[in-house]
């Protein structure tokens, strides 16, 4: 199973860590990491728009993540929001593992399938 990085832009600080926790509460991330401040400039409808974003990267296995695209869309104010997935290739073999490991379905006895390991 291969390890992603999810770019995702938010709004609004606020709505960053909703939409982060969800996916980690939901199993679809073992982690997000949040970057408050990004200025964007992108064309929208045929105009130059600016905005004031915060970015999401969750980290996640590719099989979680067409359920963490419709969960964000579900979850998300934007229209037509930032959504990217980019492969991980390489990093700390023990990492990558907690990476699948929290990315796994829970069992039915509330335990899942991975170790207990932490990570930041």
């Amino acid at each position: 199973m291969g390890s992603l990085i999810v770019e995702i832009t938010a709004g609004s600080p606020v709505e960053a860590e909703r939409i982060g926790r969800l996916l980690v509460e939901e199993r679809l991330a073992s982690c997000v990491n949040f970057i408050p401040g990004i200025r964007s400039i992108y064309r929208w409808k045929g105009r130059v728009e600016e905005a004031s974003e915060t970015l999401l990267l969750a980290k996640t296995v590719e099989a979680a993540l067409p359920e963490l695209i419709a969960r964000v869309r579900a979850l998300h104010s934007y229209e037509c929001p930032c959504i990217t997935a980019l492969p991980i290739i390489g990093g700390n073999p023990d990492y990558l593992v907690w990476i699948e490991a929290e990315c796994a379905p829970r069992s039915p006895h509330g335990s899942h399938a991975g170790s207990d390991r932490s990570a930041d």
